[in-house]
């Protein structure tokens, strides 16, 4: 790898992609609001970046995983923007799971710089990221995605090319609708179940062996019924990826029946103060307005 890398938000996932590019020979220096992650970062081999203005007028590609679009165009956008002070040619490559009209904003912006934009959104879990195994969804064209792949591979299990710029947050939308509706509609079952006195652990695992399973059922289904509600997924981000979603099928003129009552489920349990917890902690809201518990016996 020959590339200057600079990355932007050491998260669940941005923490764990840093690690492997500088574990594997990477030149990466690294920025984060958390001075401690910074720390450990430098730990495996990063460099600690000073600001976000400094770090875009000195690498080959710059990288963001970091909290919402509007957060990402903060930064990159406007008078003393990073874009502004990225030399031409750079890369401008978009972890965070955004907007669609963000996306497709970023892109017009770039491109009117001389700058490239891709985005690469990841799927699986900040364990996943923490050894290297996240899948990444990019967008962009054929030979930048070639140009970055030695990165890539640093931190990736499987990479995925979509399509041109907007294409990978599409999918990657729909793929987080699909996952959290199931999520919402799980512990919405478990808080009914609990609330006529089912034995949960049969619950759980006739759910699972029949028609009811999924894939976020597996990672967090047994989980959420051992009151395990660590945010490897936040329900705040599971809320935000959703509105993005119903904002987007608003653009589309698609009805949104589903993504409208899955969106209101996590601005409730947000409200009512659990978004800092896991994205099962939906659970809690069914919880607190029925005044049962679902839970596997010791």
């Amino acid at each position: 790898m020959t590339k200057k890398i600079a990355f932007v938000g050491l998260g669940g996932m941005g923490g764990g992609v840093v690690k492997n590019i500088a574990l594997k020979g990477g030149d990466v220096t690294a920025l984060d609001l958390d001075a401690e992650k910074i720390k450990v970062a430098e730990g495996f081999g990063a460099k600690r970046g000073t600001t976000p203005l400094e770090m875009a007028a000195d690498c080959d590609v710059f990288a963001v995983c970091i909290s919402t679009a509007e957060a990402v165009q903060k930064m990159a956008l406007g008078a003393g923007g990073v874009l502004d002070h990225m030399k031409k040619g750079a890369i401008f490559l978009d972890h965070t799971t955004v907007s669609v009209a963000h996306v497709d904003k970023m892109r017009a912006e770039c491109d009117a710089r001389g700058l490239r934009y891709c985005e690469g959104p990841m799927t699986r879990t900040p364990i996943h990221a923490d050894k290297g195994q996240v899948n990444i969804l990019f967008g962009g064209d054929e030979d930048l995605l070639e140009e970055l792949r030695p990165t890539f591979d640093c931190y990736a299990e499987n990479i995925f090319h979509v399509g041109p710029a907007g294409h990978a947050i599409r999918l990657k939308l729909i793929h987080n609708f699909i996952a959290f509706a199931n999520v919402a509609a799980f512990c919405e079952g478990f808080a009914l179940a609990a609330r006529e006195g089912l034995d949960m652990s049969k619950v759980i695992s006739i759910i699972s062996a029949a028609g009811g399973k999924s894939g976020m059922m597996d990672l967090y289904g047994e989980k959420t019924l051992q009151r395990d509600f660590t945010p490897h997924m936040s329900l705040a981000n599971a809320q935000k990826d959703v509105r993005y979603y119903t904002e987007w099928l608003g653009d589309a003129g698609l009805p949104g029946f589903m993504a409208d009552s899955v969106h209101q489920t996590y601005a409730l349990a947000s409200i009512m103060g659990h978004g800092e917890e896991g994205c099962t902690a939906v659970i809690k809201a069914y919880e607190e307005l029925t005044g049962v518990v679902a839970r596997l016996e010791d």
